[in-house]
């Protein structure tokens, strides 16, 4: 079953990326060096390379049931960040999110992420999981505050390439399970 491109909360907009969004997400949060200092990508620090990130989305909503979602303000109309699924298999896929420096600190994410946990069960997940940096507190808080559980350590798990040296790092592992 097919992912809604766009789904409504209180306060937010969650839709499926276009073209048109690549200057707002580079300027908004994916070239910001603090925004995404504990992320999995590389901070872009070229225009294209959000380009190809949005190319890489619309493969994802082509192939799988869904992709990421870009979270805008339902008051401004404003792009705050991102979230959604990375399928990894039919039943079980990863999830995270990405915020603009301006909207930390007032609930979105929880709020966004929820949304996604909401509709992971109705488009065929089990399992949906997330990981996160062992330093980064906030985000391993918000994972739980949004129902996900911890399952471990993972040593020697994931590169952050923001981190610098770049290196394998552990990450700590949440999930949620239907």
């Amino acid at each position: 079953m097919k992912a809604p491109q766009r789904i409504e909360t209180e306060r937010l907009i969650l839709r499926s990326p276009t073209d048109a969004d690549a200057e707002a997400i580079f300027a908004g949060y994916a070239s910001d060096p603090e925004v995404t200092r504990y992320l999995g990508w590389p901070r872009h620090t070229l225009l294209d390379q959000t380009r190809g990130f949005l190319a890489f989305t619309h493969t994802q909503w082509r192939t799988t049931p869904a992709g990421a979602y870009l979270i805008e303000s339902r008051a401004s109309g404003k792009l705050l960040g991102s979230t959604g699924f990375d399928f990894e298999t039919p039943q079980r896929a990863s999830t995270g999110y990405v915020l603009a420096r301006a909207a930390w600190g007032l609930g979105y994410a929880t709020e966004a992420l929820r949304a996604v946990v909401a509709l992971a069960p109705s488009i065929g997940l089990m399992r949906l999981q997330a990981y996160c940096h062992p330093e980064h507190r906030a985000s391993a808080r918000m994972l739980e505050k949004c129902g996900f559980a911890f399952e471990g350590r993972l040593r020697k798990h994931t590169v952050f390439p923001n981190l610098q040296p770049v290196q394998v790092h552990d990450a700590l592992l949440y999930a949620i399970t239907w």
